[in-house]
């Protein structure tokens, strides 16, 4: 192993010095690198998970013990000191995982075991083990990434056995053979999709025959949409479940209320109570999913609900709990049987899903075959994950009647599979048949249709113009102008019939204005130079400059104000021209000029 500093030495024909000199056996070239250690890059990974998974178990214990301390403080009648509170939380979080809990003090005495696990207590580890693995996961896959998962599965399952021999001495103890089963299962299962996801979810290698080969890789796209599809389901199966013991619960409202004063006096205990019956809900979500299904679930020893069962359990049977006062009760009528309508909607959800997979390319959609057997794949993974989501829901609560409550995971898996594999097979055909066709017929239309090259101009009447432009009868303009029959005129302007004028103006003011401009300049120089006259420039200064404008255009011609301007007769103020009386007569003028050339005549 060659280091950065090591340096070259005409002893050593090797070239590489090792950490104790020349003699130091770890420069032999066959010598390994690291004496079968690891590395230092992976210890400090694997030391960093096992810490990892440790905080993660210490939070999920810290929690429940919170939650139980708090409980048993606002409880008025504690039956045990604070040890006894910490046993029974240590006992609900092995609980949490799956581990069954077995009841040393009953009224005959045996044991009974304690099975049924809150679903929504199983969510709180399974979110802190995969949020500290998505946190300890670094960029890249390689050993470092399963050193990190290694230790976290250690360090989860150290603090998983621990509290597992503490809870030993409490009034619940827990089975070890489903501790060293469901603790670092659980660990492993949530640590590891941590830190898929975590890598932006890169795909798993297979085998060549799943898919794994370029040949097979239809396989692959084959099991992912079966995949997509069987989730879909299930989670319309659940939500329809949910929707289900919902609207009993307010059909029944008035007994689960009153099963509360039936099971404690004290707010403490109600609160308490609620609690566990919150913790209940995704399991009374699944018991409603199998109730549609069919086979129901089992309250007991022979006492079975379901909508095809012709006897329910009286209610005189049931534990006064609120969740289990929804039970649905009596003879089935036409209502009850309408719960069919969920597994129905979970297997035209399946086809749906099946068939936009099966059609997504528009040239090459799936055959018959292929879907065909994708939606009996999704049918079979369907009935898979609720089999095993109903494992997870049932379990016992004691001995004899109480051996098993909740649905039989094999019937209701059977009919899950049943349900969406009639349902979804014939959805997920004529889905596909519809996509396809539709996807031919635009494709057909698009085909048919001239095709327009781009950049193609468009004509009108009026002419050719580019695209995006306008043209009317009086003829082409540019993009965004505006034309009428009087002509074309820029953007922003308006045009009449008298041709084009500017912005916000008409025609006859335009052109009113341009002979005003036009004339007012060339009288101005006109009269510039008839100022510059030495007869005209008195008159021209007696009078102001209206009137000289007047004048000049022959509008004040005859009139006496302006006739009066003679010689004989001059205004106060006047001057005689230069070598004359009086000035000239500039009231008969027509035009500046021609009183210039009186001017001139009468100066001589």
């Amino acid at each position: 192993m060659t280091h950065v500093n090591d340096r070259k030495d005409p002893n050593n024909p090797k070239g590489a010095l090792g950490r104790n000199g020349p003699n130091d056996p770890i420069a032999a070239p066959d010598h390994p690198a690291d004496h079968g250690w690891p590395a230092p890059r992976r210890q400090s990974k694997l030391v960093a998970g096992v810490l990892g998974g440790m905080l993660a178990a210490g939070l999920g214990l810290g929690a429940f013990a919170a939650l139980v301390t708090l409980l048993w403080i606002s409880s008025p009648y504690p039956d045990s000191g604070p040890e006894g509170a910490l046993h029974v939380a240590a006992a609900l979080w092995l609980l949490s995982h799956g581990v069954e809990l077995i009841r040393a003090d009953t009224l005959s005495g045996d044991p009974a075991p304690v099975g049924l696990v809150p679903l929504l207590l199983l969510a709180l580890p399974t979110v802190l083990l995969h949020r500290s693995a998505r946190d300890h996961a670094n960029a890249g896959l390689g050993t470092t990434a399963r050193m990190t998962w290694v230790g976290l599965v250690i360090g989860y399952t150290v603090v998983g056995g621990a509290v597992t021999l503490y809870a030993s001495g409490g009034a619940l103890r827990p089975s070890w053979l489903w501790a060293i089963v469901c603790v670092p299962l659980l660990a492993a299962l949530a640590a590891g999709t941590g830190m898929w996801m975590a890598r932006g979810r890169p795909q798993l290698r297979l085998p060549a025959s799943l898919g794994g080969a370029p040949e097979t890789e239809w396989r692959l796209r084959l099991m992912a949409a079966a995949g997509r599809a069987a989730g879909a389901g299930v989670l319309v199966l659940v939500g329809g479940g949910a929707l289900l013991v919902a609207v009993s619960l307010v059909w029944h409202g008035d007994v689960a209320r009153g099963s509360f004063p039936q099971l404690t006096e004290g707010w403490s205990g109600r609160f308490a109570v609620l609690l566990l019956c919150v913790t209940l809900v995704p399991n009374a979500a699944v018991w409603g999913a199998a109730y549609a299904l069919g086979p129901g679930f089992v309250l007991g020893a022979g006492h079975v609900v379901g909508p095809l069962v012709a006897a329910a359990p009286a209610a005189t049977l049931l534990p006064p709990l609120p969740l289990l006062a929804a039970v649905p009760g009596g003879v089935p009528t036409p209502v009850t049987w309408a719960v069919g309508a969920v597994p129905l909607a979970a297997g035209v959800t399946v086809g749906c899903f099946t068939a936009a997979r099966a059609a997504v390319k528009p040239g090459a959609p799936w055959s018959v075959r292929r879907t065909t057997a994708a939606t009996l794949l999704a049918a079979a993974v369907c009935a898979l994950a609720f089999a095993f989501l109903t494992l997870l829901a049932a379990g016992p609560l004691g001995l004899a009647a109480l051996a098993h409550f909740g649905p039989l995971w094999w019937q209701t898996g059977g009919a899950a599979g049943a349900w969406v594999g009639a349902v979804g097979l014939p959805v997920s055909l004529a889905a596909r048949w519809w996509h396809v066709r539709q996807r031919k017929g635009s494709t057909t239309r698009t085909a048919t249709a001239p095709q327009k090259p781009r950049g193609e101009r468009k004509a009108t009447e009026g002419g050719v113009f580019r695209r995006g432009w306008k043209a009317t009868e009086g003829g082409v303009f540019r993009r965004g102008w505006k034309a009428t029959e009087g002509g074309v005129f820029r953007r922003g302007r308006k045009a009449s019939e008298g041709g084009v004028l500017r912005r916000r103006r008409n025609a006859t003011e335009a052109e009113a204005d341009s002979a005003e401009r036009t004339d007012r300049a060339d009288k101005g120089r006109r009269f510039r130079g008839f100022r510059r006259k030495p007869g005209v420039a008195s008159a021209v200064t007696r009078h102001d400059k209206r009137e000289a404008t007047a004048l000049s255009s022959g509008i004040h011609q005859g009139e006496p104000g302006a006739a009066g301007l003679t010689q004989s007769e001059p205004t106060s103020g006047t001057r005689p021209g230069p070598g004359t009386g009086a000035g000239p007569d500039v009231g008969s003028a027509l035009d500046p000029e021609e009183a210039t050339g009186e001017a001139r005549e009468q100066a001589s």
